[in-house]
């Protein structure tokens, strides 16, 4: 890790650059299939392709609003359609080229209604691979459940415990990690319930970092917000949502942390952006707060699309619009007044 500091902290910073956040464009092969089951397309390796490549093709959003995209296994592989390699259709826009490296959550042993992500078995020869295959960042992300007596601690250490030794290795092969503990939020708790366990999972994660000899300057944090359960009877607003969610990181991140990128998790695209916003507003923070959206990003875009040649150009427009919602409220500078602009 140490031969690889200086360039770990640099590329962090880029992440999380001022106005840009970073596009998830890393879906599952079953997840991208059920998005693309909603537009009546074919999940096909050409079309799968197809559909990345015009988002990484669309170039003012990339340059101006991007500072990272998060790739699938097979996107990093892939060529577009000139055969010009994916990962150098995004380098050549200025942004950065990150890889999930997690094989996914699956059921905690002894734990009914808990999760383990997996993935570490080997992770030391696909990052070796990963680097030279263009990609300087990563991620890993844990699942954690609200429920009658869950998280448990012991869900909330083994979970932090993967995320530091992903991390580790990460930095060791020069690749700025992401770690994203994801409170989930289906439930009927309420955002009490939910600041109470972001916090805890906050500093078993924290704590294993430190115990793991990470360095948290060459860190990127994906967090859920603080919200409210899909099915609590109260639903906490916008203004809330920010108040408490700034509360729980002042007091569980350390300042030396580059940049914190929320997920979207289940809210609207304007929800996340007008969020977003509202936490990036006259507030003294220690790190850059951005955006890590998949489809608070990608929604607009794909139903535009359509799996249809010539529905390409809306759906970058669709695109391009989201970016700079999203990269505006990544500088406290968005209104709603903005979202006719399109």
């Amino acid at each position: 890790m140490t031969a690889h500091k200086q360039e770990l902290q640099e590329i962090a910073l880029k992440m999380v650059a001022p106005g840009k956040g970073i596009l998830a464009a890393d879906e599952s092969s079953g997840t991208i299939k059920k998005r693309f089951d909603s537009i009546g397309t074919e999940s096909s390796e050409n079309n799968r392709r197809d559909y990345r490549e015009f988002l990484f093709r669309t170039t003012n959003a990339m340059k101006d609003h991007i500072s990272g995209v998060i790739l699938f296994d097979e996107t990093l592989r892939q060529q577009a359609a000139d055969g010009t390699p994916l990962s150098k259709v995004i380098g050549d826009t200025g942004a950065i080229c990150g890889i999930k490296v997690d094989t996914g959550a699956k059921d905690l042993a002894g734990s009914p209604g808990e999760k383990v992500t997996e993935g570490l078995d080997g992770l030391r020869e696909r990052f070796a691979e990963y680097y030279q295959l263009g990609a300087r960042f990563a991620k890993w992300r844990a699942v954690i459940n609200i429920g009658n007596g869950i998280p448990t601690q012991n869900c909330l250490d083994v979970n932090a415990q993967a995320l530091a030794r992903y991390a580790a290795l990460a930095q060791e092969a020069g690749i700025v990690p992401i770690v994203e503990p994801e409170v989930i939020m289906d439930g009927d708790h309420d955002i009490d319930r939910c600041f109470d366990v972001t916090s805890a999972a906050l500093k078993a994660l924290f704590k294993a970092l430190e115990e793991q000899n990470v360095m948290l300057e060459g860190v990127i944090l994906k967090p859920n917000m603080v919200l409210s359960g899909t099915t609590c009877a109260h639903q906490a607003d916008d203004a809330e949502i920010a108040e408490k969610t700034i509360k729980c990181f002042k007091e569980n991140v350390p300042a030396n942390l580059p940049g914190i990128v929320f997920l979207s998790g289940g809210q609207s695209d304007k929800q996340a952006t007008a969020r977003l916003n509202l936490m990036n507003c006259g507030t003294d923070l220690p790190w850059k707060l951005s955006f890590s959206y998949g489809r608070a990003l990608q929604a607009a875009p794909l139903k535009a699309w359509c799996g249809k040649h010539e529905n390409v150009s809306a759906a970058q427009t669709a695109f391009a619009h989201r970016a700079r919602m999203n990269g505006l409220a990544a500088s406290g500078e968005w209104n709603s007044s903005m979202e006719a602009s399109v």
